[in-house]
């Protein structure tokens, strides 16, 4: 993800329904009601294209107790609350 990770921290809440998580380092995790979730961020070099410097880092999951539909809505409100508008 191209991303800081104060942005990062600062979406994360919204994009997990404010579930209450744990830090460690780099890893976000969360366990409740029989599932877990753990996120793991690697720090990257920096895009840089001219001018620009985009921070980035690789963004891992594990999610334990979720049968596939409550996976896949899960990724997906991740994914919709990191969503960026471009253009």
């Amino acid at each position: 993800m191209s991303i800081s990770r104060i942005e990062f921290e600062r979406s994360l809440p919204a994009a997990v329904d404010n579930a209450a998580y744990a830090v460690d380092g780099n890893v976000f995790s969360h366990d409740g009601g029989g599932r877990s979730w753990r996120i793991t961020l690697e720090p990257l070099p920096d895009r840089v294209i001219a001018l620009l410097r985009l921070p980035r880092h690789r963004v891992g999951f594990r999610l334990d107790g979720f049968d596939a539909a409550a996976r896949a809505a899960w990724i997906e409100r991740f994914a919709r609350y990191f969503q960026r508008g471009g253009g």
